[in-house]
């Protein structure tokens, strides 16, 4: 049987656009140099106004609002985020609130890049179960917070904001590739790879909130096997070939690995949503900010088969296939 379907996207943006121009005024780099090396030109960054849970709220409303049903019938809320707006309770939580559908099941996943492929499979398990009918998932991140903005090789590289969607519970009425919703997702996780991206923070260790640091090449060469992998299982495990597939929504984490992973597997990259050019890497925000812009300019249509994928920090990556 497939797994619950999307019945919504929605997305969140912080006011302030920051260029390539305008870092260059503030550390050692170029517009030139960073559009070689990423395909970034632009990204969003929060105000202090602005935070993961209330970016995680518009894209939450804006997804209610795609799919034409109002929040009390939301009974599950899994928000992914690196950077909560407390360390506790959840953000999710203050999502829940502000929605005003109170007294059902949220909580935040921490699985960095790839936090909201986590949180969609956590989601869509729950309600197979029946522990709700209708679900949030949402990514979310304002990761200029934890940006060391001295270092030009990470403080480059990464934006804010918010996509969501809205799960529906499956009815076991249709099953197979064929069928909407979610078709096979597979995930996994190796600490070993920990020194290579992390935040040099927390509560347990340094009491202090912390940094990015990041071993570029080492994770460059690590998102190109990790993922081309993952999604091979993938498409094993449902016995959908690359060439049915219509979209790729990856992870926006530098145009360079999309190019490489997309070459790997053979995947024409006029297939590929690319956003990265203009919101940066959002880490868990990245895929369903990508997927909700994919739909709301045409591109993605509903009965399109669309293979969603990221890496993070963990590592942690996974892929999973739907059909809208």
């Amino acid at each position: 049987m497939n797994g619950s379907r999307i019945l919504g996207t929605g997305s969140a943006l912080p006011r302030r656009i920051v260029t390539n121009a305008e870092l260059a005024e503030r550390v050692d780099t170029s517009d030139e140099w960073i559009v070689e090396r990423t395909g970034i030109r632009q990204r969003h960054i929060a105000e202090p106004d602005e935070t993961t849970g209330t970016l995680a709220t518009a894209a939450a409303r804006a997804a209610l609002a795609d799919a034409g049903i109002d929040a009390s019938s939301i009974g599950l809320i899994v928000l992914a985020t690196a950077t909560p707006d407390n360390t506790f309770p959840a953000t999710a939580t203050k999502v829940q609130a502000a929605l005003g559908c109170n007294g059902g099941i949220a909580f935040d996943v921490a699985a960095v890049c790839s936090g909201f492929l986590y949180a969609l499979a956590a989601a869509d398990s729950m309600l197979r179960t029946g522990m709700a009918k209708r679900a949030l998932v949402i990514g979310a991140e304002t990761f200029s917070r934890i940006l060391d903005w001295d270092d030009r090789t990470t403080c480059v590289l990464f934006g804010d904001g918010a996509g969501a969607v809205v799960l529906e519970a499956p009815s076991g009425e249709a099953s197979g590739k064929d069928a909407p919703g979610i078709i096979g997702t597979r995930l996994h996780a190796d600490g070993g790879c920990h020194d290579l991206l992390y935040v040099d923070g927390g509560p347990s260790t340094t009491q202090t909130v912390g940094h990015v640091r990041m071993r570029g090449p080492e994770v460059f060469r690590h998102a190109v096997v990790n993922l081309s992998s993952v999604l091979r299982e993938v498409l094993e495990e449902t016995g959908v070939s690359v060439d049915e597939i219509d979209w790729v929504v990856p992870h926006q984490a530098n145009a360079r690995i999309l190019d490489a992973t997309a070459r790997k597997l053979g995947i024409s990259p006029d297939k590929v949503i690319v956003t990265v050019d203009r919101h940066a890497n959002t880490s868990a925000a990245s895929v369903p900010l990508a997927l909700d812009t994919a739909r709301r300019d045409g591109r993605i249509k509903a009965g399109d088969l669309v293979m969603l994928e990221a890496m993070g920090g963990g590592f942690t990556w996974g892929a999973s296939l739907i059909r809208l």
